[in-house]
């Protein structure tokens, strides 16, 4: 069957796509860097970028958005959420994240804002906030590339997707896919008259392609369906402008080269996260050799037969924040992480920046340069992860601002040449 609606898909697209037309997106693609930041912890709630709201609860039960409306009072959780919703971003944040010199925002978002149907326990309310959002950034001349963080059955099993699990159960069901098309049209058809700001669809996060082809050939079939979705959103042959963003599922770029590509598909883009954390020899590597790493990306980005964006990256260089790998799992960096082996103490590397040495925040400086050169030079630019956290400074592009490592404006380089 799967190969069937493959060859559908691809015929579908190509019979639409006289090769000389040409979209006109809502930024200069291919032609002006992106330089943004992602808007994590607030309409999908990640632990570690709020652990308070996870700890108040007093349930160590709740460990993802989902346990968090399954284990506790619905019109408390609520409470708590609108609160929330209503306080950890404002369009003050948008203001400062222009004046910064930014020019994106991605907003990641759940499934279950639009869609609880099969009795999922998630709290809905998140949709008036992604309107409020989108007029933020049209009264600050930001884009937003709205991203599907979360789909129906977890397409990773990270707490990010919402809902924590042993492994991913998004790609085993057909009703799970189905649920998530539908969420990406009901998107489309929300912004695709809007596309000078919100010019970029993300039809799925970080989908889990390291469990191997059973999800990757699920997830490829959904990038055909979600670039039918996003492209004809009108219900007949006209196009949106809306670019189609597919994250490469933990595979090298090299795996997506001609897939998706001009001419016979037109406004796709590649997004690639790249984090130095995730590993025992990540967290082993010395200062200078997350450096070196870093600006090494700068071949495989510009070998990418498609537009390629660093959708996520930071200028952490450890997992030292609390709650990173998951509320209740410990670091791999000071060995309290299951099976790894300790680095040293996390003492000075997390939490507020006024623990951080000097000699710290000029790493942080000089790791964070060496990758925004690299994204810029290789690839069409960068968005970091994220913009606040509660009390891991090492993460958030507003603390960077405010204590140094991040200057006021994204040109102003100190290490121009730190990669050469």
């Amino acid at each position: 069957m799967r190969p069937f609606r493959s060859l559908l898909a691809f015929t579908f697209a190509t019979s639409f796509i006289p090769v000389s037309f040409a979209l006109t997106y809502g930024f200069p693609y291919g032609s002006q860097k992106i330089r943004g930041v992602n808007l994590g912890g607030w309409l999908v709630l990640e632990p570690w970028i709020t652990p308070s709201l996870f700890d108040n609860t007093g349930d160590s039960r709740i460990v993802d958005e989902w346990t968090f409306g399954q284990y506790q009072d619905k019109s408390k959780a609520l409470a708590t959420l609108q609160k929330h919703w209503d306080t950890w971003i404002t369009e003050s944040d948008f203001s400062a994240i222009a004046a910064a010199g930014l020019n994106h925002v991605r907003l990641p978002i759940g499934y279950w804002a639009f869609d609880v149907s099969a009795g999922e326990p998630y709290i809905q309310g998140q949709l008036p906030y992604l309107t409020k959002a989108v007029t933020w950034a049209q009264n600050h001349n930001l884009k937003v590339i709205i991203d599907l963080h979360g789909a129906p059955g977890s397409q990773n099993g990270f707490d990010n997707s919402g809902q924590r699990m042993d492994s991913p159960t998004w790609h085993t069901k057909q009703s799970n896919v189905d649920r998530t098309n539908a969420v990406i049209k009901r998107l489309a058809s929300m912004f695709a008259g809007s596309t000078g700001v919100v010019p970029v669809i993300a039809p799925l996060n970080e989908p889990a392609g390291f469990y191997g082809n059973d999800i990757l050939s699920v997830t490829k079939q959904y990038w055909y369906d979600s670039y039918g979705n996003i492209r004809y959103p009108f219900g007949s042959a006209q196009q949106s402008n809306l670019v189609v963003l597919i994250h490469d599922a933990f595979q090298p770029i090299s795996y997506w080269n001609g897939f998706m590509s001009y001419p016979n598909w037109e406004g796709v883009m590649l997004d690639t996260h790249i984090y130095q954390m995730f590993s025992d020899s990540d967290n082993h590597m010395t200062n200078a050799q997350h450096i070196s790493a870093a600006c090494a990306k700068g071949s495989s980005l510009a070998s990418s037969s498609l537009w390629t964006v660093v959708g996520e990256w930071t200028a952490a260089a450890n997992d030292c924040a609390k709650y990173l790998n998951g509320r209740g799992v410990g670091s791999r960096y000071d060995g309290s992480y299951p099976g790894s082996t300790r680095v040293g103490s996390c003492s000075g590397l997390t939490g507020k920046a006024s623990s951080f040495s000097s000699a710290y925040k000029t790493f942080l400086r000089q790791y964070w340069e060496a990758q925004i050169i690299t994204y810029e030079k290789n690839a069409q630019g960068w968005i970091q992860w994220t913009w606040k956290a509660e009390i891991a400074d090492e993460w958030t592009y507003q603390a960077g601002l405010a204590n140094g490592w991040i200057p006021k404006n994204p040109t102003d380089l100190k290490y121009p040449t730190i990669c050469n």
